[in-house]
């Protein structure tokens, strides 16, 4: 299934939740690394950081595996990362209020969510035309990987 996403966030950032986790974010959420990774994580929660610090513009692809065509060409920035979906419901929230955006029913398992970011070039201030494609397919706990970094 494909859901389009389009909604206001700010601080660079938006979250994709197990919809019964405490949301917590602070801390070392936005470590170092996950700050330059532009995915934050931890247990049931993940930060996807924008280039926009306002609009956010995207879809989430739910997926029965992984996407193993994918053009590397035509996104900036690609990151993966493991998120567990206990309750069936994966939520899509803004920051900082946590207000519900998007919510799909998925079977309780672990998940991959890979996360495309592509014409992170054309944001100027907090205005650009940024586009974020998700996908997500159930997959073991992995680490995140960074497939291809933003130079």
């Amino acid at each position: 299934m494909k859901y389009l996403l389009d909604f206001h966030t700010q601080y660079s950032q938006f979250y994709i939740a197990d919809k019964f986790t405490y949301q917590q974010t602070d801390g070392d959420f936005w470590n170092e690394d996950a700050y330059n990774d532009g995915l934050g994580s931890k247990d049931g929660i993940l930060g996807v950081g924008t280039e926009c610090y306002g609009p956010m513009k995207g879809e989430l692809n739910t997926l029965s595996e992984e996407n193993l065509n994918v053009d590397f060409a035509n996104y900036d920035h690609i990151v993966e990362g493991s998120i567990e979906i206990k309750s069936g419901i994966l939520q899509i929230l803004d920051c900082p209020t946590s207000t519900i955006q998007l919510e799909v029913n998925l079977l309780p398992n672990w998940y991959m969510e890979r996360i495309y970011s592509s014409n992170l070039e054309s944001v100027y201030g907090d205005e650009g035309n940024d586009y974020y494609m998700i996908e997500i397919w159930p997959q073991p706990k992995a680490n995140k990987k960074v497939l291809k970094r933003l130079s």
